[in-house]
């Protein structure tokens, strides 16, 4: 059986934004969170440094492209990085763009909500994605 980022991976209409034969960036569908990003180790990696250090610049070079195509299209107030995932044997970032209004700033997204999201701020920031897909996709031009 196949782990839970390979399956998301081979998934048909997979959120995938942009891939080689490294690594993927993956639209993340985390309803409170438009923008979430997470940027895969396609290989069954499990830490940093396992991989070489080429590899590990390579990993940081895309994480670094996301938080930017995030930063100019998503105008967030801040950029959480975050690298976890204890049953995942995938290298992988999390990009997350944070907003003082969002649901847990300025707390962690996995802490206890402070405030309701506003829909239509959500769906504005959701009409921002394809965007922000295209300017992940262009950071990542080769």
């Amino acid at each position: 059986m196949a782990c839970d980022l390979c399956k998301l991976l081979a998934a048909p209409g997979a959120a995938l934004v942009w891939g080689d034969h490294q690594l993927s960036v993956v639209a993340v569908d985390e309803a409170e969170y438009p923008g979430f990003t997470r940027v895969v180790w396609n290989a069954h990696v499990k830490e940093m440094t396992d991989l070489s250090p080429a590899e590990r610049g390579r990993v940081m070079e895309v994480v670094w492209a996301v938080e930017s195509a995030q930063r100019a299209v998503m105008a967030p107030e801040k950029i959480n990085l975050a690298s976890f995932g204890n049953m995942t044997p995938h290298v992988h970032w999390h990009v997350i763009p944070r907003y003082v209004d969002d649901a847990h700033f300025p707390n962690p997204t996995w802490a206890a909500a402070q405030r309701a999201s506003a829909p239509e701020v959500l769906a504005a920031r959701r009409a921002l994605l394809p965007a922000l897909h295209a300017a992940i996709i262009e950071r990542l031009k080769a």
